[in-house]
C-alpha cells in the first residue's frame, strides 16, 4: 500500500461483498449466500487474477454473535491463514453495514467499546495484518438505519442518525487505539461512499445540505467537525448531539491513512419536487418540502460528474492517500466492463497528475444477492461479478480478464471497450419529460469499434441479434 517505487498505475485489489445487515431479529448474510463461506478455494482463485490486497471480512456477528470469550476463529484462521501463504494482503472488516451481533446495536452507548474489545482480539490473534476498515460506510449504514428504517435498529430521526453515525465513527477511533496498541504499524482504511447531489432551485437547501453531510464520516475522523462547520448547528440543535460527543473527536482524532472510496451509478442523487413525473417509490421530503429523490444520470441533462471530478474533490479536501475500494455494476457483461474501465481510467488520470491515488477495488468478486432491494428481502436476485456462481463452480466472467490485464499493468482489451457505457448515452434518460427543453448532453462519440458482423440482416434472428447489440450499446 505504499506509494514509493510504485508503478505509475493504481494497484489492483480486490473486495468479497460481505454485507451482515439486520432487518428486525433477522441477519442476511451475503457470505452465506455467495457460498464463499464454504468455499476456501476462492482465495485461489482471487490469487491467481493478480490481485496481492484484499478487502476481507473477519466480521464481529460471524465471529463471536455471543460473547467474545465464546468466539470461534476457526474460520478466520484457515482464510488468513491461507491468504498468508499466497501472499494476499488483507484489509480486514470487523462490521459491514451491520449493528454488531444481537446483544447490541448503533444505538447501544456501549457498542463503540464492545467493537473495540473486538478489534483488539482480532489484532492480537492476528498480529501480522497491517490494514483494518473497523467500519464500513459509517454514513451510509446510519442512513440506512437511523434515518430511513432501512436496516436494523429502523429508526427515522435525525437524533437516531446522528448517534449511529457518532457510535460508529467513536468505534473507529477506540478500535484503532487498540489494534496500534497491538501492532503500531496499523493502518486504517476507511471506507464511504463517494456520492453528490443535485437539485432543482427550490431543493438547492437540501442538496447543500447532503452535499455537506456526505463528508461527515471523513470529518468527524480527521477532528474537524468544531463549531465553524456547517452542520455543527444541525448536530447539536436537530440531531441532539452534545459538545462534549463533538469534542471527542477533536481531542481524539484518528484520520484515516487511506480514504476509500465507494463508487456506483446511482451514487450521485438529483432532488426535484415534481413527484408527479417520477414513481411513487423515489417520494420522500424533509418535512418542509416533498420531492423525488432519483439517480441523476436518469435525467440530469449534463449527466453524471463522473469518479475524475469528485476523486478530485476528495483530494483537495484532504489530501489523504486515496483508493477506490468498490468498483461495481449491476449490469450487463459490456457495461460492468466499460464501468470499471472508466473508474481505472479516472484513476490512472489523477494519479498522473499528482493525486495519490494507490488502488481501484474490483468488488464483488463474486457478485452480490439482493442489492435491488437494499438487502431486505431474500429473492435471490444476483448480480454476477467477477466469478459467476450460476454453475457448478465459480465461473470467470470477462471481468477476470480485464481484471487480470490491469494487475499486469495492461491496457483492458475488451472489443466492447470500444463503446461507452449505457451512462454515457442519452437511452440513460428514463425520466427526460423532466428536462423541460433542456439539451442533455450527446452520446459520447465512439472509437473507431470493432463491430459484430450479422450475417443475414433481414431474417428473424438477425433482426434479433441487432437489438441486443443496440440495448448492450455494440457496434454492429
Amino acid at each position: 500500500m505504499d506509494r514509493k517505487g510504485s508503478p505509475p498505475v493504481p494497484q489492483v485489489w480486490g473486495g468479497v461483498e460481505c454485507t451482515v445487515n439486520r432487518i428486525g431479529d433477522r441477519f442476511y448474510d451475503q457470505l452465506v449466500r455467495s457460498g464463499h463461506a464454504a468455499r476456501l478455494e476462492d482465495l485461489d482463485r482471487f490469487a491467481a487474477l493478480g490481485i496481492r490486497c484484499l478487502r476481507y471480512p473477519i466480521l464481529w456477528e460471524r465471529t463471536a454473535p455471543n460473547s467474545l470469550a465464546d468466539a470461534d476463529w476457526s474460520w478466520a484462521d484457515q482464510r488468513l491463514g491461507r491468504m498468508h501463504e499466497l501472499g494476499v494482503q488483507p484489509i480486514v472488516g470487523l462490521v459491514h453495514h451491520g449493528s454488531g451481533p444481537s446483544h447490541t446495536n448503533l444505538l447501544d452507548p456501549s457498542f463503540p467499546l464492545l467493537l473495540a474489545e473486538y478489534a483488539e482480539a482480532v489484532a492480537r490473534r492476528y498480529p501480522w495484518v497491517d490494514c483494518y476498515t473497523p467500519v464500513n460506510e459509517p454514513l451510509t449504514t446510519a442512513r440506512f438505519s437511523g434515518l430511513y428504517g432501512i436496516w436494523y435498529p429502523h429508526a427515522r430521526d435525525a437524533r437516531s442518525f446522528a448517534r449511529a453515525l457518532l457510535h460508529q465513527c467513536r468505534a473507529v477511533v477506540l478500535a484503532m487505539d487498540r489494534i496500534r496498541a497491538v501492532n503500531p504499524k496499523a493502518r486504517l482504511v476507511q471506507t464511504e461512499d463517494l456520492g453528490k447531489t443535485f437539485s432543482t432551485p427550490l431543493l438547492a437547501y437540501q442538496a447543500r445540505f447532503e452535499n455537506h453531510r456526505r463528508w461527515l464520516t471523513f470529518d468527524l475522523l480527521c477532528g474537524r467537525v468544531g463549531q465553524e462547520h456547517p452542520l455543527w448547528n444541525y448536530l447539536r440543535r436537530e440531531a441532539g448531539v452534545s459538545v462534549e460527543e463533538l469534542r471527542f473527536f477533536v481531542d481524539h482524532p484518528c484520520p484515516p491513512d487511506v480514504l476509500g472510496l465507494n463508487y456506483y451509478v446511482t451514487s450521485e442523487r438529483l432532488l426535484d419536487e415534481r413527484l408527479a413525473l417520477y414513481p411513487p417509490a423515489t417520494h420522500g421530503g424533509n418535512g418542509r418540502h416533498n420531492y423525488a429523490d432519483v439517480e441523476a444520470v436518469r435525467l440530469r441533462p449534463e449527466g453524471l460528474n463522473g469518479p475524475h471530478l469528485l476523486l478530485q474533490e476528495v483530494w483537495d479536501r484532504y489530501e489523504i492517500p486515496m483508493a477506490v475500494t468498490e468498483v461495481h455494476n449491476g449490469c450487463t457483461r459490456e457495461e460492468q466492463l466499460r464501468w470499471l474501465l472508466e473508474v481505472w481510467e479516472a484513476a490512472v488520470e489523477l494519479r498522473q497528475n499528482g493525486v495519490d491515488l494507490r488502488a481501484v477495488t474490483v468488488w464483488a468478486l463474486l457478485g452480490a444477492f439482493d442489492w435491488n432491494s437494499l438487502v431486505t428481502r431474500l429473492e435471490g436476485h444476483y448480480e454476477p461479478g467477477v466469478f459467476d456462481l450460476r454453475a457448478p463452480e465459480p465461473r470467470p466472467t470477462a471481468l477476470a480478464s480485464m481484471t487480470r490485464e490491469l494487475a499486469q499493468g495492461k491496457q483492458a482489451s475488451h472489443p466492447v471497450l470500444d463503446m461507452p457505457g449505457w451512462w454515457r448515452r442519452t437511452k440513460r434518460l428514463v425520466y427526460a419529460h423532466s428536462l423541460e427543453g433542456r439539451v442533455p448532453r450527446p452520446s459520447l462519440p465512439p472509437a473507431p469499434a470493432r463491430p459484430v458482423l450479422i450475417a443475414g440482416a433481414s431474417g428473424t434472428l438477425a433482426r434479433a441479434f441487432a437489438r441486443r447489440c443496440e440495448l448492450r450499446g455494440l457496434a454492429y
